[in-house]
């Protein structure tokens, strides 16, 4: 199969084992990248810390200086790019996907890289899964701009560059492949399922040969919780939406305080109230998944249940509110266990024979999770996977079902990604028209059955369109005067007695890029309403297909056969 063949059958919306096939490659590039990553925050915690993101073992002092220090290197990083670049994680690249199809610019992707690296290994509470979106789309969307892809496949295959970060970063294959349909593009769609499945496995496998087959969560002992606790997680859920709700806007609140201040001043401040939390609360610092860990094996007093859950909200929204890198996923997470930890202590008073402490807060992390993203099938399969138990799917539902009505349907909670980046200012919605179109690359379209004349000569030309083939179409090519490509036809709306002349109209031709969709060349022909744009590879004087304004205008309104 040639090359030109391999890019027409990725541009059209359909399944093929050629988007399998560059799906597959885009995955596993995007999970090397993101082992790359991974390892380089746990060899730089393992040069001071006696175990990966455990800061209880760290003296005050040096808990209050190691974000102070990563900070510096942010900094210093920021400075290097001249304080640009500095959008990323998973709110940039939703809008990426649907303004740009997935472009992610290289600059963006290193700052991420190396500031999500310094501000995980520093103590930051923050995840690592808001780089690992980034990192994974812009490795996966290089590889389609490299090969010259059409546009349309660019965006499935940063898809699936996300479903293999989320998948090798944290080892949960199906939660990535929901997340990316459900909170990325925000819609499912068989052509991009398939090759997103693949990714995502590609991902799983590639961190079982790297870091083993666990996951984030398998110490959680088999659930126990039975019918008559489903009251109590209704409660329990409505108490996690009220949660979300708060978290969401505290944040944003945050990002709006901290808008009119410099990056610099910024940075400092999240370091010094990181510094401050992680003194007083060390387990409030990192991903702090390890004090999970710690709630289960010891029964914390409620006065340090609550002290450790408003020391992780407050450090939270305050170092990702005021700029640092990195996720919100991990530390949502980690506020819904601790939240369940907190309810698993007053179910306890009732029934003091059990332990339900590991049961709520897997509720919890479910509940928190669904609540604040808005994504609640997203939220139920990331638990299951990272704690690896499917019996806590029927409770879990319970949770995430009262805390996702109480939040977005009576507090009008909405998903924090869109509300970042609305409060940024990049667009993420398209129209129907743009929807239906970015779909469809131009080479799935275009007509190759074309002549380029070299003479604007009417006689000629009148000779040529009397004798060409049927459904040929006739351009001709720029003079020294003229400077444009131009589709030259019969006027059929003219009688051939008003004027031989009259009967031959041209039509300048737009230049469409190969990569480019249906969309682009519809609003190249927008203002006219007919002709055709001249599809060129490269160079502009290289024509390989023409696209008639009368096609586009099929496909919107009677579909694609």
């Amino acid at each position: 199969m040639s090359l030109v063949s391999f890019r027409t059958k990725l541009a059209k919306p359909e399944p093929s084992w050629q988007l399998c096939l560059i799906g597959l490659i885009g995955g596993i590039l995007a999970s090397l990248c993101i082992v790359l990553f991974r390892l380089s925050i746990e060899s730089l915690q393992l040069l001071y810390l006696e175990n990966i993101d455990d800061y209880t073992t760290l003296s005050g002092f040096y808990r209050f200086i190691t974000p102070i220090i990563a900070v510096l290197f942010i900094l210093a990083l920021a400075w290097i790019s001249k304080f640009k670049y500095t959008r990323m994680g998973i709110p940039f690249v939703i809008h990426r996907l649907k303004a740009n199809y997935g472009f992610i610019p290289f600059k963006n992707t290193l700052t991420q890289f190396f500031g999500g690296i310094f501000a995980l290994a520093g103590g930051f509470s923050v995840g690592r899964e808001g780089p690992a979106v980034h990192i994974g789309a812009a490795s996966s969307s290089f590889l389609g701009s490299k090969l010259a892809l059409p546009q349309n496949s660019i965006r499935t295959l940063c898809a699936c560059g996300v479903a293999a970060g989320i998948s090798a970063s944290f080892n949960t294959p199906l939660a990535a492949v929901i997340f990316v349909m459900e909170v990325i593009l925000r819609e499912y769609k068989l052509h991009i399922f398939i090759p997103v499945i693949l990714a995502s496995i590609i991902g799983s496998m590639i961190t079982h040969a790297v870091f083993g087959p666990y996951h984030e969560f398998e110490f959680f002992a088999y659930i126990k919780i039975e019918f008559w606790h489903y009251p109590l997680l209704i409660i329990f859920g409505i108490g996690l939406g009220c949660l979300a709700k708060l978290f969401n806007t505290s944040l944003i609140a945050t990002l709006k305080f901290s808008a009119k201040y410099h990056m610099a001043n910024r940075l400092v401040l999240a370091a010094l109230i990181m510094g401050v939390v992680g003194l007083l609360v060390p387990q409030s610092m990192g991903a702090s998944l390890s004090v999970i860990g710690s709630m289960l094996e010891q029964n914390f007093h409620l006065l340090i249940i609550i002290s450790i859950l408003v020391a992780k909200f407050i450090a939270t929204v305050a170092v990702l509110g005021l700029g640092v890198p990195g996720g919100i996923i991990g530390p949502t997470l980690v506020i819904g266990a601790i939240a369940g930890a907190l309810m698993a202590f007053f179910v306890s008073l009732l029934y003091p024979e059990v332990n339900f402490a590991g049961d709520y807060a897997l509720m919890g992390m479910a509940g928190m999770l669904a609540a604040t993203l808005n994504a609640p099938l997203a939220a139920l399969l990331t638990v299951i996977e990272l704690s690896n138990q499917l019996q806590l799917a029927l409770p879990a539902m319970v949770v995430i079902t009262s805390a996702y009505l109480t939040s977005a349907q009576f507090l009008k909670n909405r998903s924090i990604f869109l509300q970042q980046l609305e409060f940024q200012k990049l667009p993420y919605r398209t129209s129907p028209v743009e929807s239906v179109l970015q779909k469809h690359g131009v080479l799935s379209q275009m007509d190759t059955n074309f002549k380029v004349l070299n003479t604007s000569d009417n006689n000629q030309i009148k000779w040529l369109l009397a004798g060409q083939n049927p459904g040929e179409q006739l351009i001709i090519k720029p003079n020294n005067e003229e400077s444009t490509y131009k589709l030259v036809q019969i006027d059929m709306n003219i009688h051939p007695l008003d004027g031989e002349d009259r009967a031959i109209k041209s039509t300048i031709m737009p230049a469409i890029d190969s990569q480019a969709t249906l969309s682009e060349a519809y609003f190249a022909l927008y203002k006219q309403r007919e002709g055709a744009v001249y599809i060129y590879h490269r160079s502009k004087d290289k024509i390989i297909g023409v696209l008639a304004f009368e096609k586009i205008r099929k496909i919107l309104t009677q579909g694609n056969d």
